[in-house]
């Protein structure tokens, strides 16, 4: 009963929503209804029934009504003088005050829709003008029920109205709250999402550029010695198959961070640190890269410190090895002091230039220093000062930054 009774009453209650006049129109029949009918059930058994000049006056007054949201002022007044002339025809005599519901709905529809300060305003003029008039003029005494009973229902119009203000305006500033945090919520969202792209893309360039650099440059020493030294030609195979197993292992690594909760084979390999910067460093020593290592991190560093000192000595190592030029040597220098961690990579090779229509530089040197920066630190890449060739790269990667001592 209850799923079919409430389509049936939300269905006209839509209807009366989209036509507020009709629903005004309906509001001042039964305004009126009412002060006739209370208008013959209030006389006395003495009192002379309702004349043609009281129900012209309630008819008028409530007729008001219909457009009391386009005109609310106007129909206050207009209900308050004929209020106010059915008062005083009937000057010493017992006034008919139903026609006083006009001016409630009236005063109602003020308080409701106006600001507070203009609404008291307005009913408090209302309240005292009605209240002194039916005291003076109605029938005697002047705190007879009949004359009080008219400033309690024009008072309580006001309160009412003022309340229902109020109500409203509380709940559309919980909608606004709540559109405004959604709003902030789903920005988040996105910054979130951004971030963690370029995250993302960050690593996988740090994997590729790495490993596919080791194994063009493998592929090419294979393919120029394959006639005169296969014996060789075999061994540069083998170190383009155990790039391309690593290259392969780091890319499944770093695609499973994107696997949802409960995916199947989810990685269980952690990210690469300094603690394997020896294997990094033996990877080009096989493709012909000569490098040195000076210092060590000392105690376990942060997680994310640890990788991205590791990707910065991947991506300078590569660098050196595609642009330094032939019997170029790499020095890596490590220096952890108290709060920061310092990487330095060195080369003494001449570089070679860009090919032709070569682009102006990659995203290596990019996504080193957005890792180094997002960690509070620094990343400095730049020819050496002290001697006519060769690049230097020099990080400083706080232990204790935005991500906090742990690094999480």
């Amino acid at each position: 009963m209850s799923s079919l009774a409430v389509p049936g009453i939300a269905r006209p209650h839509r209807w009366l929503r989209a036509h507020p006049l009709a629903a005004d129109t309906l509001l001042a029949l039964f305004a009126y209804g009412v002060v006739v009918i209370g208008s013959y059930a209030g006389r006395g058994h003495a009192s002379p029934a309702p004349g043609p000049g009281f129900l012209l006056l309630s008819a008028l007054a409530c007729g008001a009504l219909a457009v009391r949201r386009s005109f609310p002022r106007t129909v206050l007044g207009v209900t308050s003088a004929l209020t106010l002339a059915e008062i005083v025809v009937h000057r010493g005599g017992q006034p008919r005050t139903q026609i006083a519901m006009a001016v409630v709905v009236a005063l109602y529809t003020i308080a409701s829709r106006t600001e507070r300060p203009a609404a008291w305003r307005f009913a408090l003029a209302t309240v005292a003008v009605l209240t002194c008039a039916v005291m003076l003029f109605g029938m005697p005494p002047w705190y007879s029920p009949e004359n009080l009973g008219l400033f309690t229902w024009t008072a309580l119009a006001g309160a009412l109205g003022d309340a229902v203000r109020s109500r409203r305006a509380y709940v559309a500033a919980i909608e606004e709250r709540a559109v405004r945090a959604e709003r902030t919520r789903e920005e988040e969202a996105r910054r979130r999402v951004a971030e963690e792209r370029l995250r993302i893309a960050r690593e996988l360039h740090d994997v590729v550029a790495h490993h596919i650099a080791l194994v063009n440059v493998q592929a090419g020493v294979a393919s120029h010695i394959m006639d005169s030294r296969p014996d060789q030609a075999k061994q540069a195979l083998a170190h383009v198959r155990e790039a391309s197993r690593s290259a392969l292992s780091e890319l499944r690594a770093t695609v499973g961070l994107l696997r949802q909760y409960g995916d199947p084979e989810a990685p269980t390999e952690p990210a690469p640190g300094l603690g394997v910067l020896g294997r990094l460093v033996d990877g080009f020593a096989r493709a012909g890269l000569k490098v040195s290592v000076t210092g060590a991190p000392g105690e376990a560093l942060p997680a994310a410190v640890d990788l991205a000192a590791y990707r910065v000595v991947q991506e300078a190592l590569t660098n050196v090895h595609k642009h330094a030029g032939a019997g170029a040597r790499a020095e890596v220098t490590l220096n952890r002091g108290a709060d920061a961690l310092t990487v330095t990579v060195v080369d003494d090779g001449a570089g070679c230039a860009p090919p032709a229509g070569a682009p102006a530089g990659g995203h290596g040197l990019l996504g080193m220093r957005e890792r180094v920066t997002a960690l509070g630190g620094t990343c400095e890449a730049a020819p050496r000062e002290d001697g006519p060739t060769g690049f230097r790269v020099h990080a400083t990667l706080p232990l204790r930054g935005p991500l906090g001592p742990d690094g999480a």
